[in-house]
């Protein structure tokens, strides 16, 4: 037999091989923009929620006569609840499904939101604040495991970029909208319609997201539950990221805690409807939180790390002048530095963890807003000993943080590489 014919025998009789279809959705697929943008809401619902009192706590403190430490417990006890609850609302999403428990915990969020202007005094404001953030502990950690299972990886970042741009909208828009609404009718309005613009964000979600197809139900079981964070916390690079969110959380939580209160003072002494339009550099965050995955392209996740400390740290250091248009040029690279440095982290998480990925984004999440309660929390007593110069020493301390965890982590990756040679 002929080379060709023993060659054509072999074609004849092979098995042709089947092309594997990812059913998973991409950019420009079936049901992509609907579920793009139910999460986009969803995150404009959860920050403009999380942070609805922050742009306030001048207002507050003037009403209750309290000074701005005690006025920021409004801010860090919401995400003081959302750092408690995500890890047991994320296991709830493990044997419920994404899409329940998103849409549950923005029910109950919602709702709150239109009890919180009726607040009697601070700590009634304190406690229903915490149990919201709690509320909302069901958002982040599904959101980034719905992802995780429903979008290909190729597309990961970019949808959760998508995501994190949500959050830097809803935390403008509530921000700004609330600054204007109270310098004519008061916090308590200003309160009260973030609660009516959440509604509607919330029904708008559940409508647009799509049914998961890829989610498999895992076990609440307290041991299994145990065993994954035990697994997670035992890998070192996850630590890592966490800390990483951890720290750029510290930085933004301590800043736009406290800068109500010094643009408000002297020299500058600006109403406070201008002080909420300050937020809208949220926007530069919404741009640079949708474009980590081309920063990520460009310079490896660790320079995307890298990148993005830097421009925060140039912002704090910017932000101590007494020119305010150097104050706003500080909060424009402060903001796009953080939402870069968080989008490039929460995807990571997402993509090392292999398995149990509620619990993975949980825990980062809970670090996360950890950092934010220590922001908000330190910040502010920075703020009442040292005046501003305090606030931006504490974020400071933490860029150099990021900056540490970052070269460990390469010269970790480094030992690997030359092992793995050997």
């Amino acid at each position: 037999m002929s080379p060709a014919s023993t060659e054509a025998s072999i074609t004849v009789g092979a098995t042709p091989a089947v092309p594997v279809v990812d059913s998973r959705m991409a950019p420009g697929g079936p049901g992509y923009r609907r579920m793009s943008f139910a999460l986009f809401l969803a995150g404009v619902a959860t920050f403009a929620l999380l942070y609805s009192t922050q742009a306030l706590l001048p207002l507050i403190s003037g009403e209750f006569g309290v000074a701005a430490s005690e006025a920021s417990w409004t801010v860090a006890a919401a995400t003081g609840g959302l750092a408690l609850f995500v890890l047991p609302m994320s296991a709830l999403s493990e044997r419920f499904g994404r899409r329940t428990v998103m849409t549950a915990s923005l029910a109950v969020a919602v709702t709150l939101g239109l009890l919180v202007p009726f607040a009697p005094n601070l700590t009634a404001l304190v406690v229903l604040r915490a149990v919201q953030g709690a509320a909302l502990a069901g958002l982040p950690a599904s959101a980034t495991a719905y992802l995780a299972e429903e979008v290909r990886p190729r597309a990961l970042i970019t949808a959760i970029g998508l995501f994190v741009a949500g959050n830097s909208v809803g935390g403008m828009s509530g921000r700004v909208i609330t600054g204007w609404v109270a310098q004519e009718w008061g916090w308590r309005v200003a309160v009260g319609v973030i609660g009516v613009i959440a509604v509607a964000c919330a029904v708008a979600f559940r409508l647009l997201l799509p049914a998961p197809r890829h989610f498999k139900p895992g076990s609440l079981r307290p041991r299994v539950l145990a065993r994954t964070v035990r697994e997670h916390l035992a890998n070192p690079l996850l630590c890592r990221l966490y800390a990483i969110g951890a720290l750029f959380m510290t930085v933004f939580g301590g800043v736009y805690t406290v800068i109500g209160y010094r643009l408000t003072q002297a020299p500058f002494s600006l109403p406070q409807g201008i002080v909420g339009s300050i937020f809208l550099v949220y926007l530069v965050g919404t741009v640079s939180a949708s474009t980590a995955g081309r920063l990520v392209g460009r310079l490896g996740r660790r320079g995307a790390l890298y990148a993005a400390g830097a421009t925060t740290a140039a912002g704090l250091l910017l932000s101590l002048a007494g020119s305010l248009p150097m104050v706003l040029l500080g909060l424009v690279l402060i903001t796009g530095g953080f939402f870069a440095g968080h989008a490039v982290a929460s995807s990571a998480v997402s993509k090392t963890a292999t398995r149990g990925r509620a619990q993975a984004a949980a825990l980062y999440q809970s670090a996360y807003y950890v950092g934010s309660s220590a922001g908000s929390t330190v910040g502010a007593i920075a703020f009442h000993a040292g005046g501003w110069a305090g606030t931006v020493g504490v974020g400071l301390l933490a860029v150099l943080g990021v900056v540490t965890i970052t070269v460990l982590g390469t010269r970790a990756a480094r030992a690997q590489q030359r092992l793995a040679t050997a």
